[in-house]
């Protein structure tokens, strides 16, 4: 299995990316080989400054890079040496199983769509991000900011990936779909949460359980929370938000601290036709790390074709 890592995204690129694809080698399976991607005159001093055997490590030389600032659909075409660009012609060819970063979001959404494709019959690709519950465990949310506009249609295909997704990756049997509205009863919300709640009730498809309030997010009611990209970046936001105040007023626990997103490293582009996975831009070497765990995750889960059958 070879895992791509572009080493050029991130704000601590290219040493956290180097050293978190060092720390991952202790942490997967030794026929696991990570593909560095970025500028092979930055990651060789890093790597021999830290020694050590990285016979399980190649470099793949990508000379540009597409910052923060670059427009995402055009920065792919107008910058091919790019690391990203470079990662996803990797991705394409089959010559890497996966391709994580932790740069412009943007142009990796754009990247999975125009060089790997979104899977047939799938509207809207998403992304996803964890939510820690209280008694232990973790649900997801999706989308979380793909998609910020949505039809009904869209969210009941987010309840069949985040359901797939829940049951190949997080290793839940049946897990309980919830749709997050403003009530409980069945015709509350607006226009597209009726609309959608109307779609999934009695579906065969997936576990649906009915709507969920704010309240119902870290409780564990739905293993897997349906919402437009809007909404649901809203609410990755405010979690992240009251990680930032609670380590800033002193508050300790172990259940903060899994709010932490250098433990959960990224999230795959859900609906894509290969294994994409998105990062925080502010990730360090643990963060990265983890990342590329996750990755080697969803290519052993073999989440995507599982997709692709049920999207057939």
């Amino acid at each position: 299995m070879k895992l791509g890592l572009d080493i050029s995204g991130g704000d601590f690129a290219p040493k956290a990316n180097v050293l978190g694809a060092i720390l991952a080698l202790n942490h997967l399976p030794d026929n696991v080989e990570v593909v560095l991607i970025g500028r092979e005159e930055e990651i060789h001093p890093i790597l021999k400054e830290n020694g050590g055997d990285f016979s399980r490590l190649s470099v793949v030389n990508a000379p540009d890079i597409i910052t923060m600032k670059d427009h995402p659909t055009r920065a792919i075409p107008q910058k091919p040496n790019s690391s990203i660009s470079v990662g996803f012609e990797l991705l394409a060819k089959k010559e890497i199983d996966s391709f994580a970063s932790t740069g412009n979001t943007g142009a990796m959404l754009v990247g999975s769509i125009y060089k790997v494709n979104a899977i047939p019959g799938v509207i809207r690709p998403c992304i996803t991000s964890v939510l820690p519950i209280v008694e232990g465990g973790n649900s997801i949310i999706l989308d979380v900011g793909s998609n910020a506009d949505c039809k009904p249609d869209v969210l009941y295909q987010f309840a069949s990936l985040g359901s797939l997704y829940a049951k190949s990756v997080m290793d839940i049997k049946d897990p309980k779909i919830g749709l997050l509205n403003i009530g409980e009863e069945e015709g509350k919300g607006n226009l597209l949460t009726q609309s959608a709640y109307k779609l999934m009730k009695g579906s065969d498809d997936f576990n649906f359980i009915g709507n969920i309030e704010g309240r119902d997010l870290f409780n564990g009611k739905a293993d897997v929370v349906v919402c437009d990209g809007f909404t649901g970046n809203i609410v990755l936001k405010q979690a992240e938000g009251i990680y930032s105040i609670a380590k800033e007023i002193g508050i300790e626990g172990t259940y903060f601290d899994r709010f932490n997103y250098e433990n959960y490293g990224g999230t795959p582009i859900l609906g894509v036709n290969s294994n994409v996975i998105i990062g925080h831009g502010i990730s360090n070497d643990v963060a990265v790390k983890n990342m590329l765990c996750l990755s080697y995750d969803v290519v052993e889960s073999e989440l995507t074709r599982k997709i692709k059958e049920a999207f057939k």
